[in-house]
């Protein structure tokens, strides 16, 4: 990652040690630090993936550290799939972490597939400042169950996703109250090829708005 140092962690999850990565801009500030969560373990979904590696570079590329990690039984991190329950309680000790690691920065929760299912369902509990969630997996898990955050939420969606279905997601977005903003991506599937730079500069734009004048891509 261009512009950016990386660490490696071991943070104590309740399932046993969670593997971790810290990417640490050069030049850094303590403004806020992004929880960034990956998509299934049982379909090969591991911190690396590169929709959450592009979320990370966003995170950094506004100056400010992101953490991504392995749920149980991915990589390093020890434990056995927890069917989403036990992957929320992991994403909970991973914020807890980084919230001791840098006291007083506002927390970014973000997750992609899986991973924002796993983020939604925690966000109510652990109160980020901004919740980015991308092709939430409707499909699969309810969602509709899950307390909803009272944050500033973004939901980034590809009208072409082959696995999540874009008209169910918009159709499921307008139910909520409150409602989060909803960025539909034309020409995009769900695993967002060739469109990774469209996905961090809408992502930019959510997390860090320019001014009201300029133009929101969404």
């Amino acid at each position: 990652m261009r512009g950016a140092r990386q660490e490696t962690a071991e943070i104590p999850g309740p399932a046993g040690r969670i593997e971790a990565v810290v990417d640490h801009p050069i030049h850094e500030t303590t403004a806020a630090v992004a929880v960034l969560c990956h998509p299934h373990p049982l379909y090969h979904g591991t911190m690396t993936n590169k929709v959450v590696h592009t979320l990370a570079r966003t995170t950094v590329q506004l100056g400010h550290p992101a953490v991504r990690f392995n749920f149980r039984g991915v990589g390093r991190s020890e434990g056995g799939y927890g069917e989403g329950a036990g992957e929320a309680m992991d994403a909970r000790a991973v914020v807890d972490w980084s919230r001791a690691r840098w006291p007083g920065a506002a927390l970014w929760l973000g997750g992609f597939s899986f991973g924002a299912f796993v983020a939604l369902s925690i966000a109510a509990d652990v109160s980020p400042a901004r919740l980015l969630t991308v092709a939430p997996p409707l499909h699969r898990f309810d969602m509709g169950a899950l307390p909803l955050p009272r944050c500033p939420w973004l939901i980034i969606q590809g009208v072409d996703d082959e696995l999540v279905d874009a008209a169910a997601v918009e159709a499921w977005a307008a139910t909520l109250d409150p409602s989060p903003g909803l960025c539909l991506l034309a020409d995009t599937d769900h695993f967002f090829h060739g469109r990774l730079t469209l996905l961090r500069e809408v992502a930019t734009e959510f997390l860090e708005p320019r001014a009201p004048e300029e133009e929101n891509r969404c």
